[in-house]
């Protein structure tokens, strides 16, 4: 139900599994354990070297479960976020905002929400989250050079 990235128009859905991705994941389906290791690998790594780091906040982990880490959000503040990301560009180190735009506030809800509803930890959230480079095949190396260049990019703020 979009015509532009995260801007919903409709309510949808996204269904583009086809028979052959569904044969290759069939058999992605025996490593699926060893994917979520190497991803929490990488999460602690992160988490390692982001954990007393002021400037942002790392996921939060639930004492009685555990994640597998489709994503590595972290929280920074608002008023850098954008050049923290223009910055990981410039050496070609992706990143994501997923969700910049409410639910509740796209066209796909508007039947649902009054006018003048807002939820402030979602606002709060959708001007500050980032989602780092998380892959289950990632090279330590490539990952030390984006820790490294986040803790650069933070050090030049004073």
């Amino acid at each position: 139900g979009q015509n532009k990235k995260y801007h919903h128009e409709i309510i949808g859905c996204n269904s583009r599994l086809d028979s052959i991705q569904a044969a290759i994941l069939n058999i992605k389906l025996n490593y699926l354990d060893s994917y979520i290791s190497a991803r929490n690998k990488m999460a602690l790594n992160y988490d390692e070297a982001f954990s007393r780091t002021s400037e942002l906040s790392i996921p939060k982990r639930q004492f009685n479960s555990t994640h597998v880490f489709h994503q590595y959000t972290i929280q920074i503040q608002p008023e850098i976020r954008d050049n923290l990301i223009g910055y990981l560009k410039e050496y070609s180190i992706p990143t994501n905002v997923y969700y910049p735009v409410p639910l509740y506030k796209q066209k796909a809800f508007s039947k649902y929400v009054k006018n003048g509803f807002e939820i402030e930890n979602i606002e709060r959230l959708c001007k500050s989250v980032l989602s780092l480079p998380i892959h289950t095949e990632y090279e330590n190396s490539s990952q030390e050079i984006i820790i490294n260049r986040i803790k650069l990019f933070l050090s030049n703020l004073d």
